[in-house]
């Protein structure tokens, strides 16, 4: 049976934002920022479900990262249909996997979004014996290990954490995500990665990276490392009062702010290119 689709859109104008949620995560993830993405700057935001995601472990298990990648090269040809200009972006592997499409597809993508990127877990709250999972992952004991979420849950406001702890309990996938992610998931992430850290230096379009300096998932040396190899422009904003979820922690305003700044550079950009062409043709 497959999974219900709980992909988040909202149509407005001619530039849209393409914002792909983490690893075991759900669009709900992006859901504040994507609403006031469309409600003060009028864009058009899809949030799509990456396969296997909001489901179960084995739903997420029967899934690969090139899966994933898939689910949002769907999005991405329908949000061409509706947009000229499409910035790509996403919270942590979703980050990551932004990068990814940029470099595979740079025709259709103008900027990046990047929303507390992850390259490799070593915020303060992960354990000190996370890196043997990489020399066990292929043993009977290293594939059934899973990534067990823990205090604080990536939420600075406690507010926030106790809703998102709340749906956990209930196990609510598709609002909260998975409790755990099986080493299976994490052992396709390291495959994205890998591929995406190969390609970044050919990856020109205007980038925006935002990070929290006490992320307690992934530390502010992925975003240094992000904008040191990067092939364009980047705009890195360190973010003081949240912790990894940036998107929906207490400094989500911050979020959208710096991504609608993008979206109004890039919008301008484009217009100035089209008026140019007009006048080309005029002049013919």
């Amino acid at each position: 049976m497959p999974l219900a689709d709980h992909s988040l859109r909202f149509t407005g104008n001619r530039t849209g934002f393409l914002l792909i949620h983490g690893l075991g995560g759900t669009p709900v993830e992006l859901r504040l920022v994507a609403r006031a993405l469309h409600r003060t700057g009028g864009h058009t935001v899809h949030c799509p479900q990456l396969a296997g995601h909001c489901g179960s472990e084995a739903d997420l298990l029967a899934t690969n990262w090139q899966d994933w990648v898939a689910s949002v090269e769907t999005a991405l040809d329908r949000m061409k249909t509706q947009c000229d200009t499409i910035i790509i972006g996403g919270l942590s592997m979703g980050a990551v996997m932004a990068m990814y499409i940029a470099a595979k597809r740079p025709q259709d993508i103008d900027g990046l979004a990047l929303y507390a990127p992850t390259l490799w877990y070593d915020g303060w709250s992960i354990p000190w014996y996370s890196f043997l999972l990489k020399l066990l992952i292929d043993t009977p004991m290293g594939r059934r290990f899973r990534f067990v979420e823990r205090e604080p849950y990536g939420i600075k406001d406690p507010r926030i954490r106790a809703m998102i702890v709340h749906a956990m309990g209930r196990g609510d996938s598709a609002v909260a995500g998975l409790l755990g992610t099986p080493s299976g998931a994490v052992k396709q992430m390291w495959g994205l990665i890998k591929e995406t850290r190969r390609s970044m230096g050919t990856i020109k379009q205007p980038a925006l990276i935002v990070h929290a300096r006490e992320d307690d998932v992934a530390s502010l040396s992925n975003a240094v490392h992000i904008q040191r190899h990067l092939g364009g422009i980047v705009d890195t904003v360190v973010l003081d009062d949240c912790y990894h979820l940036v998107t929906i922690d207490r400094q989500n305003d911050v979020v959208v702010e710096r991504s609608l700044g993008l979206a109004q550079r890039l919008a301008a950009a484009f217009a100035a290119r089209e008026g140019a062409s007009a006048c080309a043709v005029a002049a013919e």
